[in-house]
């Protein structure tokens, strides 16, 4: 039977990618999947993926999203890879294919904050000249005087729903106009598939409704009003199962060493929100805390009580690509699972490799674990407090060398 496909997929431009869509006719079976579908390609020279004299690339179907219409001919949801066509291989641009292969076992929840602007560029909800109320009673908040465009985010959570995604709520946030939207996937590729389909999704709907959605991390950049993020809250099976204060911190100590490197892929122009006011830690700055919403990484209640659980990295950016965030924070925790290992070798007698750790000798690096060893939490009073202004040395591991 004839078949409306749209295809979609991430273009070239840095320095996050834009999405991209454009729609084929094919006949199918009625039961088709996803090994039915044809490559397709493009032209990449007006994507910013090739150039005139050789323009086309190669879109590659990795995922199916249920339609949502119900005409007589249904668009299917298409989420491609850009393949290139000289190489056969996967294109310079597409970070999709640098995750490596699937691992169903780490979960990822994405916080995916937005502002909501009308065609002339002003922030829905605000006065033409001039700002509205202060923040206050805009978050979670009910009502036209403290939300804009309620049917509009509603629309976009009932057509995710429909197509299979995976979101587990919505609320208004701190800044008029601004909204949130939660969404839960197994795997870090689903995950960011996932997110940029959801993304795709509000960009469609808001056409019909003339919207823009910004997602840019601070979109007023004076006076009192919060910037947009992007939490991403991930676990392990290891995190969720086994645990230990002891892993935690590994993990803490991890993501400390390579603060830099996470910066770097959380968006640009968020060092505008990041600046240790609305609910930030600075970007030049790492902590972590319990319960905190100031510090780097919050650790709900729920994990510390027990240290089994979840961890919220609260650094990225709204407009942070997914595939990034995902990539970088598998490897902090590969990099937790080395931190383990040496220290659990270095308290049999075995030596280590210290070339790996900033080349700090056995000793230095034993003395280091041992007064690590020695910060103890002994009641939930300790866990409360904040570690956004503990001096790194008493958080240790972090010396070890940056990549």
């Amino acid at each position: 039977m004839k078949t409306k496909l749209e295809y979609i997929w991430l273009d070239g431009y840095t320095p996050e990618p834009n999405l991209r869509s454009k729609i084929k006719i094919v006949d199918l079976p009625i039961d088709f999947n996803i090994e039915h579908l044809p490559l397709w390609s493009f032209d990449g020279s007006s994507t910013q993926q090739a150039e005139g004299n050789f323009s086309d690339c190669i879109l590659r179907p990795v995922r199916l999203y249920n339609s949502f219409d119900i005409s007589l001919y249904p668009t299917h949801y298409v989420f491609c890879e850009v393949m290139d066509p000289n190489t056969g291989n996967e294109h310079k641009s597409n970070l999709r294919a640098n995750i490596g292969l699937e691992d169903d076992s780490v979960w990822f929840g994405f916080e995916q904050e937005y502002v909501l602007k009308t065609k002339d560029g002003n922030i829905a909800g605000f006065p033409e000249k001039g700002f509205p109320k202060p923040q206050g009673e805009y978050y979670c908040g009910v009502g036209t005087k403290n939300v804009a465009q309620r049917e509009f985010v509603d629309m976009h959570l009932q057509l995710c729903l429909n197509a299979g995604l995976d979101i587990t709520g919505i609320n208004a946030e701190v800044l008029l106009g601004q909204w949130e939207y939660q969404l839960f996937s197994k795997g870090a590729i689903k995950a960011s598939d996932d997110l940029w389909m959801s993304r795709y999704l509000l960009h469609k709907v808001a056409e019909y409704y003339n919207l823009i959605i910004d997602l840019n991390p601070k979109p007023i950049r004076h006076g009192d009003w919060n910037g947009s993020g992007m939490h991403c809250n991930f676990s392990n099976e290891k995190m969720r199962t086994e645990g230990g204060e002891e892993y935690f911190k590994s993990i803490f100590n991890a993501f400390e060493s390579r603060h830099d490197v996470h910066i770097k892929n959380y968006g640009s122009g968020n060092e505008y929100r990041l600046t240790g006011k609305h609910e930030t830690q600075s970007i030049d700055k790492f902590s972590w805390g319990v319960a905190d919403r100031g510090a780097s990484i919050r650790v709900p209640l729920s994990t510390a009580t027990n240290w089994t659980g979840y961890l919220e990295d609260r650094r990225p950016g709204s407009n942070a690509d997914p595939y990034r965030i995902v990539k970088v924070i598998l490897d902090s925790l590969k990099f937790a699972e080395e931190l383990m290992t040496m220290k659990n070798h270095m308290s049999e007698g075995g030596d280590v490799d210290s070339s790996k750790f900033g080349g700090l000798s056995n000793e230095e690096l034993l003395e280091q674990y041992r007064n690590d060893a020695e910060i103890e939490f002994d009641n939930m009073v300790d866990l409360m407090d904040s570690k956004a202004n503990v001096p790194s040395e008493y958080i240790e591991f972090n010396h070890y060398g940056k990549p």
